[in-house]
C-alpha cells in the first residue's frame, strides 16, 4: 500500500469519529440526539434539493464539499451550542487548530483543498459559503420546530434569539431566509418558542 493510500485511509478511520459527536437537536421526530454526521449528510441533501433558491449560482459540488467537511473539526473541538456564548468566544481557535490536525492527516494537495474549503465556509465570503451557511442555520431551526420547539425549550432559546441566530440566512438565500421568518414565526404562534 502507498503512503499517500495509507494516510486517506487512516483520515477516513479517524472521521468515523464524527458519528460519536452528539449535537443539542433531537432527530426529527425521534428521542435521540442527532450526532454531527448525520448533520452533514442532512445538509448535503438539502443544498442538492435547494440549490435553485440560493441567491446567486454557485457551484454546487463545492457547496456539498463544504458541508461535508465544515464539522469535521468537531471530532477535537466538540460541538458548541449555537447559543452558548461562553463556548463560542474560542470556538474558531479549537477549530483551526482541529482543522490542521485532522486534515494535516491526508496528503499535502487533499489536506489543502479540505482546509481551504473549511477556512471559505467559515469566512462566507463566496456565494457557496453564504448558501452552505445558510442551510447550515436553517436545518436546526427546520428540526427544532419540527420537535415542537424541544432544544429552544429546554435552553430557554428565546424567538429573539432564534431570529438574531439566524439573520445571515438572507445571504445566501432570501427565499429560504423568508421561509426560517415563517417557521419562527409559527412556532411562536402555536407556543413552541416564546417571544422573550
Amino acid at each position: 500500500m502507498s503512503e499517500s493510500l495509507q494516510d486517506q485511509i487512516q483520515f477516513l478511520i479517524e472521521i468515523d469519529k464524527l458519528k460519536t459527536i452528539e449535537r443539542k437537536t433531537r432527530i426529527m421526530l425521534g428521542e435521540r440526539l442527532e450526532n454531527d454526521a448525520e448533520h452533514s449528510w442532512h445538509l448535503a441533501m438539502m443544498a442538492l434539493v435547494l440549490q435553485s433558491h440560493a441567491n446567486k449560482d454557485v457551484d454546487i459540488l463545492k457547496v456539498i464539499k463544504m458541508l461535508l467537511v465544515h464539522d469535521l473539526v468537531e471530532i477535537d473541538a466538540g460541538d458548541t451550542f449555537a447559543y452558548d456564548t461562553v463556548g463560542n468566544t474560542d470556538k474558531y481557535d479549537r477549530e483551526l487548530q482541529a482543522a490542521h490536525r485532522l486534515f494535516g492527516m491526508l496528503p499535502k494537495e487533499q489536506a489543502e483543498e479540505l482546509l481551504q474549503l473549511w477556512l471559505e465556509f467559515e469566512a462566507k465570503q463566496t456565494p457557496e459559503a453564504q448558501f452552505a451557511s445558510s442551510l447550515d442555520r436553517l436545518q436546526p431551526l427546520i428540526h427544532n420546530h419540527q420537535n415542537e420547539g424541544d432544544t429552544w425549550q429546554k435552553y430557554y432559546i428565546t424567538s429573539e434569539q432564534v431570529l438574531n441566530r439566524n439573520r445571515e440566512i438572507v445571504n445566501g438565500s432570501e427565499t429560504l431566509w423568508e421561509y426560517a421568518q415563517q417557521l419562527i414565526q409559527k412556532s411562536v404562534d402555536q407556543g413552541i418558542l416564546t417571544k422573550s
